[in-house]
């Protein structure tokens, strides 16, 4: 499996996903800047991910929708806060309505995602930060821990297209 830890951290209101994968560093972040790439394996494969908008530099907006096996589309949106490429990248993720505008009702929760060479590998940390506890429990309970880890599980196949 590519995901080798989650750790939820709820005194500094973090999850952590540490993944490795069996690519390099540039390679690895071309899983992120196209989106093409990234529709590939950003949703949990029952909830594939469309990206509408992506654009990784800093100020631009990413909009998407998944799909679930009824039909059902869940929006989201990313604000991009900063980028280092290829080894650093930071935006605040959102929730969207049918049409792509932003929920507001919901804080966005704010990822950074850290590429690393290890020997012939790359290491991916995600880390997501919260705005208070609840918000952290809230997305744990709506499968957020779950569907990162099998969203995450399909960077392999996707790098070695």
């Amino acid at each position: 499996m590519t995901v080798i830890s989650v750790e939820k951290d709820t005194d500094a209101l973090t999850l952590t996903f540490v993944a490795e994968f069996a690519a390099d560093v540039d390679r690895v972040w071309q899983v992120w800047e196209d989106p093409r790439q990234l529709e590939r394996w950003w949703g949990p494969p029952t909830w594939p991910a469309t990206f509408t908008r992506h654009d990784l530099s800093v100020g631009s907006r990413s909009s998407y929708f998944m799909t679930g096996p009824d039909g059902t589309k869940a929006g989201g949106w990313w604000l991009v806060t900063a980028v280092d490429a290829p080894t650093h990248l930071e935006f605040d993720d959102g929730f969207a309505d049918e049409n792509g505008k932003p929920d507001d009702s919901i804080e966005p929760v704010k990822a950074t995602v850290t590429l690393e060479s290890i020997g012939d590998k790359t290491r991916m940390t995600t880390l997501s930060r919260f705005v208070s506890l609840e918000q952290l429990e809230k997305m744990v309970e709506m499968g957020m821990e779950e569907g990162m880890t099998l969203a995450m599980g399909q960077i392999d196949e996707v790098l070695s297209a």
